[in-house]
């Protein structure tokens, strides 16, 4: 079973496979999103890329055969809240993306636009962007703003709150595309159990978490922003049935949309080529 995966069972698959392959390995959490999107971006040819089956994975079997300095080995994974945090990788070899996610990083780029193409109704896209004041993005992150700090405050004071599953039309407005925070925090907490949880005093620590500060690209979470977006193309963005721009298949059709080129522009790949010129003759993209 893959839940039962360990790091150091990831540690062993890299160690045999060094025998017959001489080339980088980049472990990656997950081999859904993670697995395709990196997958296209680097040289499979001197290149492997390893799932790990999760963060802690990724990281912990990093760390493994860092400590056996194993060579040609390295990481990427979700930013998730380590920059709120104040966390940063304990490796040279560990990296983590630009925002959130990788999904929040499909959609800082034009993958997004293509993704509005498709799906949304220029009228209604204009009209929602004059009313509101901000353009898609922005408004993406303006409604998943509380979410992202729910979450945040959850596995910041250990609540432990269950999100997935979470069935955002009970709270995301589909009329209007506003979210309404104490339904929200209603919804999470009954889908947690978590009944005993006051929940003014919820809505006071996510009104405290706001920080000006804080980038809301390292708040948001990718998966939520889509949800929202998905809601929001069958009414106030587009006139989509629902099963036509469900989570799922809006997620794909931003990682195919993601290409080489908007990849080229973050400080993740910058990172990566630097990673190469110290780490050579390992490589991970092609010349």
């Amino acid at each position: 079973m893959k839940n039962d995966i360990t790091a150091q069972d990831i540690a062993n698959e890299i160690r045999m496979t060094r025998s017959q392959f001489n080339g980088s390995f980049l472990i990656v959490e997950g081999e859904t999103a993670d697995l395709r999107v990196y997958g296209r971006l680097v040289d499979r040819e001197i290149c492997q890329i390893i799932p790990a089956h999760g963060k802690e994975n990724a990281v912990n079997s990093l760390s493994i055969l860092d400590g056996e300095e194993f060579v040609g080995v390295l990481a990427i994974v979700d930013a998730d809240f380590w920059r709120l945090d104040g966390k940063e990788p304990q490796t040279t070899n560990l990296f983590i993306t630009d925002s959130h996610d990788l999904e929040t990083m499909l959609l800082k780029s034009l993958a997004l636009e293509k993704l509005l193409d498709e799906f949304g109704s220029k009228g209604k896209m204009d009209r929602c962007v004059q009313k509101k004041g901000l353009n898609i993005r922005q408004l993406l992150l303006d409604i998943g703003r509380p979410l992202g700090y729910f979450r945040w405050i959850s596995q910041r004071d250990g609540h432990a709150l269950t999100f997935a599953g979470v069935v955002y039309s009970k709270f995301v407005d589909r009329r209007t595309l506003s979210l309404h925070v104490p339904k929200m925090i209603n919804t999470i907490k009954n889908k947690s159990g978590r009944h005993a949880l006051d929940d003014n005093r919820l809505q006071n620590l996510i009104n405290d978490a706001v920080d000006e500060k804080h980038n809301l690209w390292d708040v948001c979470s990718g998966h939520d922003l889509v949800r929202i977006l998905s809601i929001g193309l069958c009414q106030v963005l587009g006139s989509n049935k629902q099963d036509n721009v469900n989570p799922e298949m809006l997620e794909k059709f931003l990682r195919t949309g993601y290409e080489t080129i908007y990849f080229y522009t973050t400080d993740l790949y910058k990172s990566l080529k630097n990673w190469e010129q110290d780490n050579s003759p390992f490589r991970l993209f092609a010349e």
